[in-house]
Order: structure tokens, then C-alpha cells, then sequence
């Protein structure tokens, strides 16, 4: 019997990272539909048409966008450059006040990191000529150095690539400093996937908030463009304190995913500062559904009210 709620966490987590539940849970004819049901709050849907109209609900509310084709661990060449023509389709579609992010692992990155190199330019390119940034998620601990590395190829060619990182990691202060060097937007996250605490504080750790708050003020203070993406308001307070007032043309923002926290980056453009919602969509949201419902097990009632709706 799970009686704590870092179980259920861990359970959930444990659950995203099975390829064969994500490949036949939404295809199950019982539990595919109620599973959709849940994702509907985090997801825009599973084709660009459907995520067109929610990323520009997003820009009507005051907020900038950030959408993201999901999928990961694509082991298959060809699919995987099938893949990437999506997201070239992405940048050239999306309304100005939108960037697109993505995982490597969906253009190549599980096969080598020169395909994801070959595919992440193309992206680079194509969000190039239309204007809009282009940043690169996180993945699990054991894809860290790819994604780095892949990142940093990237950014000796290109200045609007940037590239997410997981305050829960403690290699995280040492990546920091190699980024600060580089061009693009770095993206702080407290970090969702199943880790060992070996490598990464605990979710519910005081230290990964401590952690948080000090990578965050090392942003601010570097004048560095950078996301806060977080939908703790312990944290949002703590580093609106390490910013002081906004101002016109500030580097930094506050980031929240579809469905989640509205009302944090409401408060924070009221306030003066700019602001982002994340937008994903596509068929692969298995993991990424489950990932949200980890961070805080009590979403768990609200999928149940979801799938019964």
C-alpha cells in the first residue's frame, strides 16, 4: 500500500519511463480514452492545428509561448528526421512571441549526437529565419553530457539556441559557468525525472530550493537571457526579491507549463515582468503527463476527476 506521497512519486515516475506503456496506453481502447482524458489539462492536443489555437489563447492573456512537438528516445533515423521536419514546420508557423523547444532524444540524440546535431540545425536554422528562440529541454541525468554537448556545437554556430537546466542536479553549478559563455537562453527547472540522490536532491529536499534560489540569483546577476520555470510561489517570491523591479528590455522571465499554475504568471505580468506559457502537443505524452502528475502527487485526485469527467 503506497501511504506517501514520494512513493506515489516515484511510481509515476517509474511508470514514464516504460517505452511499452507509452507505446500501448493510448492506443488501449479502455484506458487510452480516459488517459487522454487527464492529459487534456497539460496537453494542447496531438497535431499542430490543435495546438495553434491554445498557443494563441496564450498570447491573447499577455504572455509570451513557448511550444514544444513532444517525443523521446527516437531510435529510428528516418523517423526521427520525419520528426524534425515537424518542428521546421513549427518555427515557421507559430505567431511571432513564441519560441520552440525540444527534446534531442526525439531528433536523434538516442542513435548519436551527430545526428541530433545534423537535425538540431536544421530547427536552428529555420527558427533563425523566423526570429524565434530555439531551447533545448532536459532529459534524464544519463543524457546530460550529450545534451550539453550537442548544445555547445550549436552555439559556436548559432546565438539563439538555448538549453534547459535541472536545479536538482548537482553537476548543475559546474554546467552553469561553461553556459554562461555561451549564447541563448538558459531555462532553470527544479528537475522532474527519477534520479538517483547520488547525483540529485530529493524533490522534497529544502536544499533543492536553496539550490534553486542560488543558480537563479547567479542568472540574475549575469544579465544572461534566462527562464525561471517554476510554479512554487515560495520560489517565484524568492527570485522576483534577487531581480528588484522589472524593466524594459529585462533578460529574464517566468515560465509555467499549460495547465498549471495561470495564476503565477498572471500575478508576475501584473507586476511588470515578462512572462511564458508552455505549450506542448503531440502523440507522445505518456511520459510527460505522468512527469506532471509526479511533481505533485495531489494532481492525482484532480485526474480522477478528469478521467471521470
Amino acid at each position: 500500500m503506497i501511504n506517501d506521497p514520494r512513493q506515489a512519486a516515484q511510481v509515476l515516475r517509474t511508470l514514464a519511463l516504460d517505452e511499452g506503456l507509452k507505446a500501448r496506453i493510448p492506443g488501449d481502447p479502455v484506458l487510452g480514452p480516459l488517459a487522454r482524458k487527464v492529459a487534456d489539462r497539460y496537453v494542447a492536443g496531438e497535431s499542430l492545428e490543435d495546438a495553434l489555437p491554445r498557443v494563441a489563447e496564450v498570447l491573447d492573456r499577455g504572455h509570451r509561448a513557448n511550444a514544444e512537438y513532444m517525443g523521446e528516445s527516437c531510435r529510428d533515423a528516418e523517423r526521427a528526421a520525419r520528426e524534425t521536419d515537424v518542428f521546421v514546420e513549427l518555427a515557421r508557423r507559430l505567431p511571432a512571441g513564441c519560441s520552440v523547444s525540444l527534446d534531442l532524444s526525439h531528433i536523434g540524440l538516442a542513435i548519436s549526437t551527430d545526428l541530433a546535431f545534423e537535425n538540431g540545425t536544421r530547427i536552428a536554422e529555420a527558427t533563425a529565419a523566423a526570429g524565434r528562440e530555439m531551447v533545448i529541454s532536459a532529459e534524464g541525468s544519463e543524457r546530460t553530457d550529450a545534451i550539453l554537448a550537442v548544445h555547445r556545437r550549436l552555439g559556436e554556430r548559432f546565438d539563439h539556441v538555448g538549453v534547459t537546466v535541472q536545479a536538482r542536479l548537482h553537476r548543475t553549478a559546474e554546467d552553469l559557468a561553461g553556459l554562461l559563455a555561451l549564447p541563448g537562453r538558459i531555462r532553470l527547472v527544479k528537475g522532474a525525472f527519477l534520479e538517483p540522490e547520488t547525483i540529485a536532491y530529493a524533490r522534497d529536499d529544502k536544499s533543492l530550493a536553496d539550490a534553486y534560489l542560488r543558480y537563479a540569483e547567479l542568472l540574475a546577476g549575469s544579465g544572461h537571457p534566462c527562464s525561471f520555470a517554476t510554479h512554487d510561489w515560495d520560489l517565484i517570491h524568492g527570485v522576483e526579491a534577487l531581480l528588484g523591479a522589472p524593466s524594459a528590455g529585462a533578460p529574464w522571465e517566468f515560465e509555467t507549463l499549460l495547465g498549471l499554475g495561470p495564476d503565477r504568471i498572471a500575478a508576475m505580468a501584473e507586476r511588470g515582468h515578462p512572462t511564458r506559457e508552455y505549450v506542448v502537443f503531440g502523440t507522445e505524452w505518456w511520459l510527460y503527463v505522468c512527469n506532471r502528475l509526479a511533481e505533485d502527487p495531489n494532481r492525482l485526485f484532480q485526474a480522477l476527476v478528469d478521467a471521470a469527467s
